[in-house]
């Protein structure tokens, strides 16, 4: 049996994508619906930049159908600014601004690295030991959220106990060792498969049970479009991860995981000419015609 494969954007809210994705005249508070009518997935990164509040999540789990799933970036106030440490109240503060009440809709938890954070292995294994790995947990840590998130709009409960997984994204050349997806299993986090155009590292091993891809750009960061030859490679690789088939060649720095299926989320983040959301339904195609992952417009 094959993994759950989910297909998506990263983001959705872009004026650009207005009467070229989205169809002339689509109001803006249904641009969501219409992304998740034709994706299995997206990726809300509006949490990366502010504290969102429960109300919007709740909105955005109205808004998409059943199934759909929503992965959602952790804060740059925990990996940018705090560079993961001293981060117990930040994280039970993230928790408390809404993301349980996606419910059911939500996915993986990724956590993007700056490029000026490098490599510490002790550093990482701290902020691991924080993560919840449940939404019960998670509802526990919430309840320990400070005054920037007020009471009368902190959500510290769960409508279900359901497992939370955690990515995390690298941006340092000193990640590149041996030592880093191996603390990534000892921790059940899967590193994210970053495709930026050559400028941060890129690399493949898989370190839990979640593959995890971004596709920023191959030519150009944020710009590029994947070609036909591009998208017949990612779906390749896609399909080996989920079926637990071996993977084709990668850059890897350890030998590859035993071969097990996986579940595997993919987004693109190449928005600027409004490529990520033709790409992603051009890749879920392929998948569907192996019989992975969400009918395309569905």
């Amino acid at each position: 049996m094959a993994g759950a494969v989910r297909i998506g954007i990263s983001g959705w809210r872009y004026p650009p994508w207005r009467g070229v994705f989205y169809p002339p005249g689509l109001p803006q508070r249904s641009e969501l619906a219409y992304a998740a009518a034709h994706l299995g997935s997206v990726e809300i990164n509006g949490s990366f930049y502010s504290l969102q509040r429960p109300d919007s999540y709740r909105a955005w789990r109205a808004d998409t159908p059943e199934g759909f799933v929503f992965s959602v970036k952790g804060p740059r106030f925990v990996t940018h600014m705090k560079k993961l440490a001293g981060v117990e109240t930040p994280l039970a503060n993230f928790f408390a601004s809404g993301v349980l009440a996606l419910g059911d809709r939500l996915g993986p938890l990724l956590w993007q690295l700056p490029p000026n954070l490098g490599f510490d292995p002790d550093r990482l294994a701290r902020f691991f030991d924080l993560l919840p790995r449940s939404t019960a947990a998670a509802a526990r840590l919430a309840e320990r959220h400070d005054d920037k998130v007020a009471e009368g709009r902190a959500l510290t409960t769960t409508d279900a106990d359901r497992p939370l997984r955690h990515v995390l994204e690298v941006r340092h050349d000193s990640f590149v060792t041996p030592a880093f997806p191996q603390l990534l299993r000892t921790h059940d986090v899967g590193l994210v498969v970053a495709d930026t155009a050559g400028r941060w590292p890129h690399l493949e091993d898989v370190t839990s049970d979640v593959v995890y891809v971004r596709l920023h750009g191959h030519g150009e960061l944020y710009v590029s479009g994947y070609d036909d030859a591009q998208l017949d490679a990612w779906a390749a690789k896609v399909a080996a991860w989920a079926t637990g088939a071996p993977p084709p060649d990668g850059p890897r720095l350890t030998p590859p995981a035993p071969d097990r299926p996986r579940d595997v989320h993919v987004y693109f983040d190449n928005d600027v000419k409004v490529r990520a959301p033709f790409d992603a339904a051009a890749l879920a195609a392929r998948l569907a015609e192996r019989g992975l992952g969400a009918p395309v417009g569905r």
